[in-house]
């Protein structure tokens, strides 16, 4: 027989019992225990019998009750298990609490973003976050964050310094309000109110020795480099293959072909995500062999010093070059190899296409690009070890001199 309110409402357990059930119809039935009653539900799904918690009465009410029955009825007809169904929505609700805050809104579009973005820019990404918005505003729901509110934490990174920084936080932040509105966790986008309100980014400007004498004596200071191992390698190994900072550092064992003496850095790590290939000289594959004893078991091939799990610090470079004597703002820093070995090369006579291509440079040609990381590969190759015997010459010239 169907309850009624009333019945319901004077349900209780019957002397020398520890709980009772009132049979509703249709599976769903009230439990009801010294201290609580709850509406739950039985049913059959693929062969195996279960049950399925509604709520507990008065919050629930019987019509409340008699509704969820019939929604989970309606699950049943679609071969659906109620209970799965009940823990993926309270999975989405959690993610969607979360993803409220500032800083779990960030995360999430991160994470999303990490499928189509390169690892560094990934990494550097949620580092810039952590390092410079989360601890003032990451707190905060995502709607609540206001244009003068982020233009603090923009003004605390340009006081710093960091105009660039400060640019490329205000567009992240940008992309995870827009991310955020369109998943209904906030409005809008303040950032776009703080148009001209940032310092005018400076141009770029990227030191490297260009004279053939002073190669020569920064090659001989990096031989003499006495760091750690890890570091000394990643610093002989800069002006060989003349990477991006990040690239390098981010260089795993599984890309480097000791056999072939190919380095093959995926598209998602590369700025122009296609495949780039790096031939490497004899003088490089020496220096892989040397630090393969030390980090071979891992996954980096310069994995970071406290955090073997993770890749070297972008730093690493530009603090050892400081190290060595050379001023990183107006000498040479760890992205300026670049510039020397293009300099350089070109002044040898080598083909500009050929320099371009080992510099991972965008292609003008969308068909050329589409297969551009062994274009000219074999010209590549007697390139990369014609330029390590070049700069083994100036260095132990400067060693002579």
């Amino acid at each position: 027989m169907a309850l009624t309110d009333t019945k319901v409402r004077a349900a209780k357990v019957p002397t020398g019992k520890k709980s009772v059930k009132l049979s509703d119809g249709e599976g769903l039935f009230l439990f009801v225990t010294p201290s609580s009653k709850t509406w739950k539900q039985k049913y059959r799904l693929h062969g195996k019998e279960s049950t399925y918690t509604h709520g507990k009465y008065p919050a629930m009410t019987l019509k409340q009750a008699r509704k969820g029955c019939a929604d989970v009825k309606a699950l049943l007809s679609a071969k659906t298990d109620p209970n799965q169904q009940k823990q993926s929505d309270q999975r989405a609700k959690l993610a969607k609490a979360n993803a409220a805050t500032f800083e779990g809104l960030s995360r999430e579009f991160i994470k999303h973003k990490a499928a189509v973005w390169s690892v560094a820019y990934t990494h550097d990404s949620i580092s810039r976050m952590e390092k410079h918005i989360f601890p003032w505003i990451g707190s905060l729901k995502a709607e609540q964050v206001r244009a003068p509110d982020l233009l603090d934490c923009l003004r605390r990174i340009e006081d710093l310094g960091f105009i660039e920084a400060a640019h490329k936080s205000k567009m992240l932040c940008g992309q995870v309000f827009r991310y955020g509105a369109m998943i209904g966790v906030c409005e809008g986008d303040p950032s776009q109110a703080l148009k001209g309100a940032l310092q005018a980014r400076q141009p770029v400007h990227r030191p490297c020795l260009k004279k053939p004498k002073d190669v020569g004596g920064l090659m001989h200071a990096i031989a003499g480099f006495s760091g750690t191992l890890v570091v000394k390698c990643a610093l002989q190994l800069s002006p060989l293959v003349f990477v991006r900072p990040t690239e390098l550092r981010h260089a795993e064992w599984k890309e480097i072909d000791l056999a072939a003496n190919l380095w093959r850095i995926p598209a998602s790590k590369m700025k122009m995500k296609t495949e780039h290939i790096v031939p490497l000289s004899n003088q490089a594959m020496a220096i892989l062999k040397e630090i393969q004893f030390l980090t071979g078991g891992g996954r980096y091939v310069f994995p970071n010093i406290r955090k073997p799990a993770r890749p070297m610090s972008e730093n690493t470079i530009n603090n050892a070059l400081q190290r060595i004597g050379y001023d990183t703002k107006t000498e040479q820093c760890a992205h300026g190899f670049r510039g020397m070995a293009s300099t350089l090369l070109h002044e040898q006579g080598f083909n500009t296409d050929y320099i371009e291509r080992q510099l991972a440079h965008k292609e003008g040609n969308a068909i050329k690009a589409a297969y551009n990381h062994a274009r000219h590969l074999p010209e590549r190759v007697e390139m990369m070890q014609v330029w390590a015997n070049y700069l083994d010459g100036l260095r132990d010239g400067a060693t002579r001199g």
